[in-house]
């Protein structure tokens, strides 16, 4: 069997970025402290540590691009919450902020987590951003640190 290569969950060396939205701050605080979480479960550093608020869910592909052009940050994690409603808002905000994060890993090789909820329900949001167990955003966190690790051995 040939070699796998996997990036480690190791933080202690790394340095990441989480842009999180304000909007459905309810939920995305609890998506923010999952990430923190699991951040220094694997041995980040707060000062390696930088997190940038910004209104809502569609700025966030700006400041993960500016974060990942810096060249300070190994990894971003994007942390916010659409919930659908009665309008077409909905899929216009959670398109264009999932196309846009995916745009920011491709143009410029840093990876960007999508630690964006895009729900039906409050309920579902809440779910999903439970500290307890199952946290998107301490999810989100070991995909940052994971990737960051793994991309510079496959250059």
């Amino acid at each position: 069997m040939p070699p796998v290569l996997t990036g480690e969950l190791a933080a202690a060396q790394l340095s990441i970025a989480i842009v999180a939205a304000r909007f459905n701050d309810f939920v995305v605080t609890s998506l923010l402290r999952g990430a923190v979480a699991a951040w220094e479960a694997h041995g980040g550093a707060a000062d390696r540590l930088v997190i940038a608020r910004v209104p809502g869910a569609f700025e966030l592909p700006a400041a993960a691009r500016q974060c990942a052009v810096s060249g300070r940050f190994a990894a971003v994690v994007a942390l916010g919450c659409v919930i659908r409603g009665d309008t077409a808002h909905f899929d216009y905000v959670a398109g264009e902020c999932a196309r846009g994060i995916a745009q920011v890993t491709l143009d410029t090789g840093v990876p960007v987590m999508f630690g964006v909820l895009t729900v039906e329900t409050v309920e579902q949001a809440v779910q999903r951003a439970a500290v307890r167990a199952g946290n998107k955003g301490g999810e989100a966190m070991l995909g940052a640190i994971e990737m960051a690790n793994l991309l510079p051995r496959l250059a």
